[in-house]
């Protein structure tokens, strides 16, 4: 198998984790690993822990360094970052899946190309019964998310209505709507409601619900779509990221199997 050179943009707790889960677990078919972030003294800090890795100078260096870019940063680059991957012919994973909400059509370029796009499934479970549902026909997708305040804090939906989540004392639905209003309000909390509208219906159609309580210990999704081919519930339990309790741990293992599967010729379900 040929080796290839992977570039990470993003050096926090997720891009950290890929970095490591490449030297442990994917060695033989990695050449080396370009690490990019705003941070620079982050990335040279990771970088000392690897064999094979080294700092770029930026995104752009990055891009034309990498053939297969990992993005871990945040949604703001990933319409740019999204673009510079087809204009040059590059494989791309994208972890902040809301960024591509609004710029689907750059998937479309990216199929023409040939390029692949990975959109791991994150921190839910059943996309790919909503792939194969989706062929049938789906009439709704509810996603309802349940997380503690700390997992949400800082959001800017809360900050506009003015939702203090840590003065909370019980369950409360912070927000209800559809999905493109949930990654505009939560876009560092929500991405899998965006993956959830890209496998399904689109960000419109797909209703989102966020529900907040100190109670809460895990990140909680559930989902519900209804369709042709019957209905399809799935519940998913996280824990949170040790090193980021805005993140599911379950995150960072659907990229690292995501990887997995860009290297491996045998495909397991949908």
């Amino acid at each position: 198998m040929t080796q290839k050179t992977i570039g990470i943009i993003g050096c926090g707790a997720i891009g950290a984790a890929l970095a490591e889960y490449l030297e442990r677990e994917l060695k033989s078919c990695v050449a080396k690993i370009v690490l990019c972030d705003s941070d620079h003294g982050k990335t040279e800090i990771l970088a000392g822990k690897f064999t094979d890795a080294v700092v770029a100078g930026g995104i752009a260096e990055t891009v034309d360094t990498a053939d297969l870019i990992i993005e871990a940063a945040s949604a703001r680059v990933v319409p740019d970052l999204l673009q510079q991957a087809v204009d040059k012919g590059k494989d791309i994973l994208v972890m902040s899946i809301g960024g591509v909400l609004g710029n689907e059509g750059l998937l479309e370029k990216a199929r023409e190309k040939g390029i692949k796009v990975m959109l791991p499934s994150g921190a839910i479970a059943g996309v790919d019964a909503v792939k194969a549902a989706n062929i049938g026909g789906i009439e709704s997708v509810t996603l309802t998310t349940r997380k503690a305040p700390g997992a949400v804090k800082g959001a800017p939906y809360l900050f506009e209505k003015n939702i203090d989540v840590e003065a909370l004392t019980g369950e409360t639905v912070v927000f209800e709507g559809n999905a493109l209003d949930a990654i505009k309000g939560f876009p560092k909390n929500i991405n899998v409601s965006a993956l959830l509208s890209i496998a399904g219906i689109g960000a419109e159609k797909t209703k989102v619900r966020i529900v907040v309580s100190p109670d809460y210990t895990r990140n909680i999704h559930e989902i519900e779509v209804k369709g042709k081919a019957g209905i399809i519930t799935a519940r998913t339990e996280n824990v949170p990221s040790p090193s980021n309790p805005k993140t599911s741990y379950l995150a960072a293992l659907a990229a690292m199997a995501a990887l997995r599967g860009y290297f491996d010729s045998v495909r397991v379900g949908t």
